[in-house]
């Protein structure tokens, strides 16, 4: 097989992101496996033959059973709401179809382990499924991640992340299904704490084992497009401490009401010999520091993660010339398409998306108890 046939569930924001990465990663990457872009599952047939033609899908379909029924689709690409992840996924899988799924896997973390175990179900079958933390796939954050994996900052003493955003800071932002935990789970924690939470044991390759946390939910009610308002139901925003199975002390905030702050992602390793720091902001930079430079001149450094050497990078533009966001979801799917035709094991996996959840939910019970909780499973 030189191709793989690609069905996607859903088309709004994440939708594009991923058709665009599709679209471009056979130019830039090249893979061993081609990417076709098949067909596109959406309820309004209006609005996904839409989205279809504007992004370069084939075909439409209404019910998202029926793509899996297709023989043209291998691997079903899933961008829905997470209260519908663990119905598709699974279906996929024991379908026979590949499975890249978006974060946070789940909305909980019984329905996270059923997709974890129809993965390894599926696995013996030579089925693959990985979910989608794009920001592992930042050349920065790449290039963090081998430098504490080289040992260039020592033992890892310290972590600090933050994920910072506004759009909900206006008490006037419309109701959306963000709000509604039956829909998303959880609002700042499970939105883009997961993304922290990943990154965090991604770069240092440790795990969160127990936490002290608050949520926090400033306005009760917003107002919906329609007229009316909707009851909020989710976190504005979650503020966590946690202790790591290498001994680290690490500390996290998300939050979707930051004034001022657009979309920064921020991470921070200290370890015995040096540090480094990160921020989405500018995500081709990363600063790192060497305890063992002289004296006279150590400090933090900028380093432009441009270059051939780098993560990802070379595969662009010349050095120097920045990268974005969209382009995360391609070195994503370069890297499942690439796994996939060589029979390895995709990463993440939906093993360590079950883990986030159950961080995730760690965090929940702590902030209801007012206790230290341990992740389930940690022991």
């Amino acid at each position: 097989m030189t191709t793989v046939g690609v069905g996607m569930v859903g088309h709004a924001f994440m939708g594009r992101a991923h058709s665009q990465a599709w679209r471009n990663v056979g130019p830039f990457f090249g893979p061993p496996l081609s990417p076709v872009m098949a067909v596109l599952a959406g309820r309004s047939a209006e609005r996904a033959g839409a989205a279809a033609r504007a992004l370069g899908w084939a075909a439409v379909e209404t019910d998202w059973k029926e793509l899996l029924r297709r023989d043209d689709v291998d691997l079903v690409d899933i961008c829905t709401p997470g209260d519908s992840h663990a119905e598709i996924a699974v279906a996929a899988l024991d379908a026979g179809k590949h499975v890249l799924c978006e974060k946070p896997l789940a909305n909980t973390v019984a329905e996270a382990a059923a997709m974890a175990d129809a993965a390894e179900r599926a696995r013996a079958r030579g089925v693959r499924a990985m979910v989608g933390f794009n920001y592992r796939r930042v050349p920065a954050i790449a290039l963090a991640r081998r430098l504490v994996a080289d040992g260039r900052l020592g033992a890892v003493r310290q972590v600090r992340a933050q994920y910072l955003q506004d759009w909900l800071a206006d008490a006037d932002a419309p109701y959306t299904w963000r709000m509604d935990r039956d829909r998303a789970g959880s609002g700042a924690l499970g939105d883009i704490g997961a993304h922290i939470i990943d990154t965090v044991q991604h770069v240092t390759g440790q795990r969160i084992t127990g936490v002290s946390s608050l949520l926090g939910t400033f306005v009760p009610e917003r107002p919906r497009p329609g007229g009316g308002t909707g009851r909020v139901t989710v976190d504005d925003a979650a503020l966590f401490i946690g202790r790591t199975d290498g001994g680290a002390l690490a500390s996290f905030e998300a939050t979707r009401v930051a004034a001022g702050r657009k979309n920064a992602l921020r991470v921070e390793v200290n370890g015995s010999d040096g540090s480094l720091a990160f921020d989405l902001e500018s995500l081709n930079e990363l600063w790192f520091h060497d305890r063992a430079e002289d004296a006279e001149t150590a400090g933090f450094r900028r380093i432009l993660v441009t270059e051939p050497v780098h993560p990802y990078a070379g595969k662009w533009w010349p050095p120097g010339h920045l990268l974005g966001y969209e382009h995360t979801f391609t070195h994503q799917a370069a890297d499942l398409l690439t796994a996939i035709a060589e029979g390895g094991d995709p990463s993440p996996s939906f093993a360590d998306g079950l883990q986030v959840q159950r961080v995730l939910a760690a965090v929940q019970a702590g902030a209801e108890s007012g206790a230290w909780t341990d992740v389930e499973g940690s022991a």
